[in-house]
């Protein structure tokens, strides 16, 4: 926008996920020299050909995700830019609440589509498609890339159909084709690449040339998610990872601020980290799960008869979980409506770590992760996510109260004077935030 006059399987994607075979009209490009021993990275070009006239004229954002940061944890461990970035601009001391259910893919998808994760169809990690008959998971490279699972119109495909560049340095979709466009710049994930080369490639992207430098860009770090799962939010070595990348961003401001140019710079996070309480609850020792595909908690009987006979048998068989037909999921979940949610729909009622089957015979068990996320983020308010913002057209010293992450979308969007489509999201909410207060502009 100018101111005129982003359970165990949750970890699978980090590790599985993006190393995937590309096609079509992709090539390797190497933009500019990178600064000091990192050899350039294997960023992928589609030509959506240069900046519009419009575009050009458009300030920039940098959107960044650090995945599992907590809404606490800034002020927890005093990570001091972060927390200079929301004085200086505007944060949300008490967090961003995420769309249920509060994992990764979901919640970066919806962030870029303003969509509950029902209408996107990212349900969840993974899932089951009745129409399809295919599973749909965040390691699988064929499904990952095909563009014909999401739903939505992410923003950077918004930009290049308007006219206007962009890049991602990881975020879940990007790799695939989706409405029609993928970012002119990309790269496959790989979590091994230097956390700093990370930093340099978003400068480099700014120092193209006006007619191909991307407007709106990705920035991606799994960390602190990493280490909430393994050792619990509270340990000691996830609040180092809190400060370590609280210590990038602090870099990445300085490297943005050095470019001279008028960009709005966005952190947020998908979902927090709650430590796991007890061990594994199994479904099929609940109900007789027989004919049903399950992935992860989530069932699908075959026919209506089972569908009710496993509701029945599950309604009251625990405290730890509560048990909906979709139907009948309570509507400020929003997710009643999309098949991929299954049905019966099984909810945790706190921090529990829930599973349809045990492994299969030969396979060891293993516990649940000392951290987990996913839970209904008004309930568990450890699930709130983070938002921290600051650029020149974005008020400074303002706070604001919980918001749902929809409202991303039409948000983004009007910093970077787009026309968005309809969404669940709505600018309203995050207006006062703005300098020009989300007032309409001219084209």
């Amino acid at each position: 926008m100018r101111i005129r006059g982003l359970g165990r399987w949750a970890l699978t994607w980090l590790l599985f996920s993006f190393t995937l075979s590309l096609a079509g009209q992709q090539k390797p490009v190497q933009d500019a020299v990178h600064e000091g021993p990192n050899p350039a990275l294997p960023v992928l070009h589609i030509d959506n050909g240069p900046n519009s006239a419009q575009a050009r004229a458009e300030h920039y954002v940098v959107l960044v995700s650090l995945d599992g940061f907590r809404w606490d944890y800034a002020k927890r461990d005093e990570a001091k830019h972060l927390l200079a970035l929301g004085k200086h601009g505007v944060w949300a001391p008490e967090g961003m609440l995420p769309s249920y259910p509060s994992l990764t893919f979901p919640n970066h998808f919806t962030i870029v589509t303003g969509l509950y994760p029902e209408h996107h169809g990212l349900v969840a990690n993974g899932f089951w498609d009745e129409t399809r008959q295919e599973r749909y998971g965040i390691g699988d490279a064929k499904a990952v890339t095909d563009g014909s699972w999401y739903s939505g119109t992410p923003l950077w495909s918004l930009a290049e159909s308007q006219g206007m560049r962009t890049a991602c340095f990881f975020w879940p979709g990007s790799e695939a084709k989706i409405a029609g466009f993928q970012p002119t710049y990309y790269l496959k994930f790989d979590d091994k690449i230097d956390d700093t080369a990370r930093i340099q490639q978003v400068l480099e992207w700014l120092r193209l040339p006006e007619a191909d430098r991307p407007h709106f860009i990705t920035l991606y770090y799994s960390e602190p998610d990493h280490e909430g799962h393994e050792f619990g939010p509270d340990a000691a070595e996830t609040r180092a990872a809190v400060l370590k990348v609280d210590g990038l961003v602090g870099k990445l401001k300085a490297g943005l601020d050095a470019t001279g140019l008028s960009i709005d710079l966005v952190v947020v996070s998908d979902h927090g980290m709650a430590k796991v309480e007890g061990g594994w609850i199994t479904l099929d020792q609940f109900a007789d799960l027989t004919g049903f595909e399950s992935v992860g908690s989530l069932l699908y009987g075959k026919t209506e008869e089972d569908r009710a006979r496993v509701y029945n048998q599950l309604k009251k068989a625990s405290s730890q979980f509560v048990v909906y037909r979709r139907r009948d999921v309570p509507p400020e979940l929003n997710y009643s409506q999309n098949p991929r949610e299954g049905d019966p729909v099984v909810i945790a009622t706190g921090p529990y770590a829930i599973r349809a089957h045990a492994p299969p015979a030969g396979r060891t068990d293993q516990p649940p992760t000392a951290g987990a996320h996913g839970y209904d983020p008004r309930t568990l308010g450890q699930m709130k996510a983070s938002f921290f913002a600051a650029g020149p057209d974005i008020v400074e010293g303002k706070t604001v109260q919980p918001f749902e992450n929809v409202n991303l979308y039409p948000w983004l969007a009007h910093l970077l004077g787009l026309t968005p489509p309809k969404t669940d999201g709505s600018l309203n909410v995050l207006a006062g935030t703005l300098r020009d207060g989300g007032a309409d502009r001219e084209k």
